[in-house]
């Protein structure tokens, strides 16, 4: 499930900047605020750049999971010996 706009707009945030403890608030893009509490401002397209990093990163990693999954699965049909992240997969881990 897709995460809410302002929470990927807060993690982005921190990302950029460790010591961000403003707040950010709204339902859609459009209606982003964000109360930098005294913060240095970051560009929304900073900030949007660092979404788009995030969600690349995450679907990399699915990928790559589903990719050992099926690696495993294959090996495990034929008998071959799994690699330590297939098999971390394989029991949940």
């Amino acid at each position: 499930m897709d995460r809410p706009i302002v929470n990927k707009y807060g993690e982005a945030i921190k990302l950029l900047n460790p010591n961000f403890n403003g707040v950010v608030s709204g339902n859609t893009e459009d209606e982003i605020v964000i109360d930098w509490n005294g913060e240095a401002e970051i560009s929304k397209s900073d900030i949007q750049a660092k979404i788009t990093e995030i969600e690349t990163a995450e679907a990399n990693a699915k990928a790559e999971k589903e990719a050992n999954k099926a690696s495993a699965k294959a090996k495990l049909i034929a008998g071959e010996k799994l690699t330590e992240e297939e098999a971390n997969i394989l029991v949940g881990v």
